[in-house]
């Protein structure tokens, strides 16, 4: 099919965004410890709008582009394993820690000089926990069998729902 010489350019804007996103993951919470208002306001105004802009201008659209490339490479290459649904809860953690970091800048703007960021250590070896597992298991790829699950979510009960479906 056409969309199998897409791949390769698929896979090279991936990796490349990814390695963007996550270095910036890691920039943005030792720039937000660098936010201290005894540096005196034009070094804090500097630091502030290097960590804004960023955030915004950088980091975030490669999330985006990484993401959404990394869609198209599930759906180009028809790829639905169990180590890629593993792998996409750690894209999730990545997420959710991309989040934290525009919420501590949000907060920092808005309560300049009253609110402290964390210690840049802790985020940094959290953020080393998705990033480990998501390559851990692109590299390796394991065969991670069938999920164990209680007996009552894996068959019919024969009951009817407490709503109504709508028929087609």
């Amino acid at each position: 099919m056409w969309y199998e010489a897409v791949v390769p350019h698929l896979k090279a804007l991936h990796i490349g965004m990814l390695l963007i996103w996550c270095a910036g993951l890691f920039a943005l919470p030792l720039m937000l410890g660098r936010h201290d208002p005894a540096l005196g306001q034009s070094d804090y105004s500097r630091i502030r709008r290097a960590t804004h802009h960023s955030y915004t201008f950088v980091v975030t659209p490669a999330a985006v582009l990484a993401i959404a490339s990394g869609a198209a490479l599930i759906f180009a290459r028809e790829l639905f394993d169990l180590w890629l649904f593993a792998k996409l809860v750690g894209v999730a953690g990545l997420v959710t820690f991309h989040a934290w970091v525009g919420a501590t800048l949000v907060r920092v703007a808005e309560t300049e000089g009253t609110h402290t960021p964390p210690s840049p250590l802790v985020p940094t070896l959290l953020l080393m926990l998705p990033i480990t597992a998501i390559l851990t298991l692109v590299l390796a790829k394991p065969e991670l069998g069938e999920i164990v699950m209680p007996e009552w979510l894996t068959t019919p009960r024969g009951i009817q729902l407490p709503f109504d479906v709508p028929s087609r």
